[in-house]
């Protein structure tokens, strides 16, 4: 069974999970020995009260060196510079990781058998060729988010897909690009942890006590609360316009994009900002949930983008109402999907709260298809098929 350097672009506790703490997690129940390697920081650190706390918790972090939080499963936080682009940094930078790899796998007993990446950078500053496999898994276009050295990243992920063993992606335009690197390019869309939501059919889970209190009927989102992805001017019109709604914003604000506004929304009445909650807990925020949104603006980013909240909402059994993108068509059967505009949108609302929804077997049947158990399955066979080696 092969060790598994995995570099990510997110911190292990971060409250919204992504791909690489659930792909890991999966890697090592199926008997891989996994180092998770935290984000190194592909943008500069911004002024602030988020990005203060994450140095603190880094340093922290990174002096107590591979700390183990599941079997199988370490986790490692690098401490370099955040988005070092002179020669000096980026040397800095790629002395530090190769000695405390070499730290880390030499303490844990790993192997060098595969390094696992999620940072397009990964060439920039790793030495790649002494892996036995290379995996580039791109689940976004990330140069498409606010403050990141576009130029830079495209020039170097270029490199990654076409030097990797295997690529694989989370949508078709992804798909599209590196392809043209890569023939070794395979489409895996987003999923979810079924089991883990499903939780929210439970009839003994109670509700939140703070989401109990409010009135129904209540719309609730999940996720980052950031507006280069959510479309906010469409959740305004809609709280306005109808405000016998209640809307429940479930979520940090500003992730990833400071110049976030929400004055609006916090202006309204009928709308919550819960904050973040803890993955275990978001389940029973479901359950209270008449309908789930997935409003999202419409750009660059996320044209190549599935988004993550889209099964697990299924999942948790909500009628869901989305923004019409390209990567959700497929889904429209279990799904209402609207165009942006309030009007349209608010539309495919009243009709989930009068009843008019997907069965919900079939929308459980979809989110049971789509889970990180069976596409990391389906991944590790590729790779095997890709490459010979044993998965």
């Amino acid at each position: 069974m092969a060790d598994i350097t995995l570099l990510a672009t997110a911190d292990w506790d971060h409250p919204l999970w992504t791909n690489k703490q659930h792909v890991a997690c999966q890697l090592a129940e199926r008997g891989h020995r996994v180092l998770y390697v935290e984000s190194i920081g592909l943008r500069p650190p911004r002024p602030g009260a988020a990005d203060r706390s994450r140095l603190i918790r880094r340093l922290r972090h990174g002096l107590q060196g591979p700390r183990r939080v599941r079997p199988n499963l370490w986790v490692w936080s690098p401490l370099v510079l955040p988005a070092a682009s002179s020669p000096w940094g980026l040397r800095l930078n790629r002395l530090v990781l190769r000695l405390g790899l070499a730290a880390c796998r030499g303490l844990l007993r790993l192997r060098r058998d595969w390094l696992w990446t999620y940072n397009p950078l990964t060439l920039q500053l790793f030495d790649t060729s002494r892996h036995g496999l290379l995996i580039y898994h791109c689940v976004d276009a990330i140069q498409e988010q606010p403050g990141m050295p576009a130029r830079t990243i495209d020039l170097w992920e270029e490199r990654l897909s076409r030097a990797a063993d295997a690529v694989f992606v989370t949508s078709p335009q992804l798909l599209e690009r590196h392809r043209r690197f890569n023939p070794a390019c395979r489409f895996y869309g987003n999923v979810a942890d079924a089991d883990h939501f499903g939780r929210a059919l439970e009839a003994s889970l109670p509700e939140p006590p703070e989401l109990a209190v409010l009135p129904r009927p209540r719309l609730g989102f999940i996720g980052a609360i950031s507006g280069y992805k959510l479309d906010l001017p469409l959740l305004a019109a809609l709280a306005r316009q109808q405000p016998e709604w209640t809307l429940v914003l479930i979520g940090p604000v500003g992730e990833g994009d400071p110049e976030t506004d929400v004055s609006e929304l916090k202006g309204l009445a009928n709308v919550v900002f819960a904050g973040p909650q803890p993955y275990r807990a978001l389940p029973a925020w479901l359950k209270g949930m008449d309908v789930a949104l997935l409003p999202v603006r419409r750009n660059a980013y996320t044209r190549a983008m599935f988004p993550m909240k889209f099964f697990e909402y299924l999942a948790a059994g909500v009628p869901v109402v989305a923004t019409a993108i390209e990567t959700l068509a497929p889904h429209a059967d279990v799904a209402r999907l609207s165009p942006p505009d309030p009007a349209s949108f608010a539309a495919a609302i009243r009709r989930c709260l009068d009843g008019d929804v997907p069965p919900l077997d079939r929308r459980l049947a979809v989110a049971g298809a789509h889970t990180y158990r069976t596409r990391t399955g389906a991944m590790l066979a590729d790779v095997a098929r890709l490459t010979g080696t044993a998965a």
